[in-house]
């Protein structure tokens, strides 16, 4: 089976969070992804949640109908916690690297003594 594009954007999370080589730009690319990513889940979420809803309500709703829902859900929650927190784990790191290039600037802009 081929690797979907949240597989790939996950694993290349998890190689940038564990300290592979990275510039802004690309956190910031990563972070707008992942950022697509989570409201794509959220979205999916949601939906759901009213289709289950709907099923509730009707009366004649089929049980293998409202279990598919709650699959659904099921698989998709711990996608979007995953998500998130690689995203903030993200926005740790992009932090960090705008530190360490601040204090870079910061050391090489002092005068020698």
């Amino acid at each position: 089976m081929a690797d979907t594009p949240d597989v790939d954007l996950t694993a290349r999370l998890r190689e940038v969070l564990d300290a592979d080589p990275t510039t802004e730009s690309e956190l910031r690319a990563l972070g707008e992804q992942a950022d697509a990513w989570a409201r794509a889940l959220e979205a999916q979420i949601q939906g759901s949640e009213r289709r289950l809803d709907e099923l509730a309500a009707d009366g004649d709703a089929s049980l293998g109908d409202v279990a598919a829902e709650l699959r659904r859900v099921e698989s998709l929650r711990p996608a979007l916690e995953e998500t998130r927190t690689l995203l903030a784990d993200l926005d740790g790191r992009g932090r960090a690297l705008r530190t360490a290039w601040l204090l870079h600037q910061a050391e090489s802009s002092r005068p020698s003594s």
